[in-house]
């Protein structure tokens, strides 16, 4: 049985292939602290140019404070480059791949092209699974409606509907794990963040750049 993730209810463990960087202990035994997941994949520029300097401007401004970050990197897509030995080869010398290699290395972003910080936070795979489910209209609009609830209620035309289901399709044919962290914070994409109080409530789960995210963490150590 899947566990999911609800705002306001005790934040399920996530599940944990192995720590490519450091460790951290269950969430149950973090009690106390405020908890900031950043969950990000290797394959994804925005994760290195926006999520990652911000998640580490966070950790170091408010860890004494009583805030503890780590990352999770999974694979929702282009399992070829988001795997565990690419993310041992980012932590260990700043190796990067696939997109964020060419969009980074083009905006002048690295240096000798490898990233130009490194993470001073532990660091986690998130645990794949082979998908073996069908790719069928059922299947089609469940994951449509997980992304998109109002999809058939919505204002939206025919024709969009139609490439809705189109990209819908192709994703799930092109999807060759289940990332069961990501499935079970129903994350949209990355980088998102997961936002845990001191009693292991779950209070946020974003994605994106969170303008907000600052605010609310000095609000869950204040309390």
């Amino acid at each position: 049985m899947t566990i999911t993730a609800h705002i306001n209810k005790p934040a399920p463990q996530p599940e944990i292939e192995c720590w490519a960087q450091g460790y951290e202990p269950p969430i149950v035994e973090l009690t106390g602290q405020v908890i900031l997941i950043e969950v990000i994949q290797v394959n994804c520029p925005g994760c290195f140019i926006h999520a990652l300097p911000e998640t580490i401007r966070l950790h170091e401004a408010y860890a004494s404070q009583g805030l503890k970050v780590f990352a999770i990197a999974t694979a929702f897509e282009h399992f070829e480059h988001n795997t565990l030995n690419n993310l041992q080869g980012l932590l260990q010398q700043g190796e990067l791949h696939g997109e964020p290699l060419s969009q980074l290395g083009k905006a002048g972003f690295l240096e000798n092209n490898r990233l130009p910080y490194s993470i001073p936070f532990s660091v986690a795979m998130d645990k794949l699974v082979k998908n073996e489910a069908e790719v069928n209209e059922k299947n089609i609009n469940q994951f449509i409606l997980s992304q998109i609830p109002d999809f058939h209620q919505g204002t939206l035309s025919s024709e969009r509907k139609q490439a809705i289901y189109q990209q819908a399709e192709n994703h799930l044919k092109a999807k060759t794990y289940n990332a069961l962290t990501f499935e079970m914070y129903n994350l949209q994409g990355t980088p998102s963040s997961i936002l845990i109080d001191k009693k292991g409530i779950l209070k946020q789960v974003s994605f994106g750049a969170v303008n907000q995210l600052e605010a609310d963490i000095q609000q869950l150590l204040n309390e």
